[in-house]
């Protein structure tokens, strides 16, 4: 791994690249058909999903390309003290805006559950006072609405916590042991690179990109469960609406993370890249996985236990 040029700089002016373009353009592209699919669920004619496969190739061919001319520049001895700490920097203030992502999602689940659903049962002093559907018992998750035109197909039964005699049929519970447990070896890769001990670094973070699929294939099978089994879709209403975004989002966070450091091992493995004094990259994919860990204590506490 090159030798770092230690000079500081006042001010880091990157040379001029086209790339940013190149996603900008493609997170443009995700986004339309990310929202033109949900919107047309349903509807076979609809062409927003060609939309979302194309931002992703386009946005996954970017970032590749991309990555891999910041490795070279670094692997060449290019990067200065500035530039690593402007790296630093950046990858915090990604986590920040992820953060407040979520916290996007769970302030509306919140609202819901504490406010809107109360409301539409004539709690509080903005209670519709049944108004709207009369004999409406405000709970949660709102598995019933005697609104008989409502275009929503109500679920069977809920994704929440079953008891303790059913525990460990309960996929969630699996899903954060699984996932908890890929946090504690993340840690023990990051500690023996430190150490200098590749090869404990390889296996321990191998163990990590493997829990990672695990997690990804077992929460396929919940959602298989809760739409086959249980009647549980996004169009079941606000329960199903918060239940899917919240998850699907954080599912889609866990195959971001999850390749991040699967990159990392292939550096590692087939490369020899990282030493025990310059190894941001796994380091930096090291603290999204760790973010993705904390947001699914979350999900696991608001979504399915409360």
């Amino acid at each position: 791994n090159g030798a770092f040029n230690m000079s500081y700089q006042k001010y880091y002016v990157p040379e001029q690249s086209k790339f940013p373009i190149y996603v900008a353009t493609a997170l443009f592209l995700l986004v339309m058909g990310a929202a033109g699919t949900i919107n047309d669920l349903g509807k076979p004619e609809s062409n927003s999903v060609y939309i979302l496969y194309s931002g992703f190739a386009v946005f996954a061919i970017t970032l590749y390309f991309w990555f891999r001319a910041v490795i070279r520049e670094h692997i060449a001895g290019l990067d200065s003290a500035q530039l690593q700490k402007s790296f630093v920097f950046g990858m915090g203030w990604f986590i920040f805006s992820e953060v407040m992502f979520f916290g996007a999602f769970f302030g509306a689940l919140f609202y819901v559950r504490n406010f809107s659903v109360p409301w539409l049962g004539g709690d509080g002093e903005k209670g519709l006072a049944n108004m709207l559907w009369e004999g409406f018992e405000a709970s949660w998750p709102v598995m019933s609405t005697p609104d008989a035109g409502s275009a929503f197909v109500l679920a069977d039964k809920s994704m929440s916590w079953p008891g303790w005699g059913n525990a460990l049929k309960w996929l969630p519970m699996w899903n954060t042991i699984v996932l908890l447990s890929s946090s504690v070896t993340v840690h023990f890769a990051h500690l023996a690179l430190k150490n200098n001990n590749k090869k404990s670094f390889n296996i321990w973070l191998g163990v990590t990109v493997t829990l990672a699929l695990i997690f990804v294939a077992l929460q396929a099978a919940e959602y298989y469960e809760a739409y086959a089994h249980y009647g549980l879709t996004l169009n079941s209403g606000i329960y199903g609406s918060t239940f899917f975004m919240l998850t699907g989002f954080h599912g889609f966070h866990v195959m971001m993370g999850g390749f991040m450091l699967a990159v990392m091992l292939s550096r590692s493995v087939l490369y020899n890249h990282f030493d025990p004094h310059n190894h941001f990259g796994f380091e930096a994919a090291s603290w999204y996985w760790h973010f993705v860990d904390v947001v699914w204590v979350m999900l696991f506490l608001f979504v399915y236990i409360l």
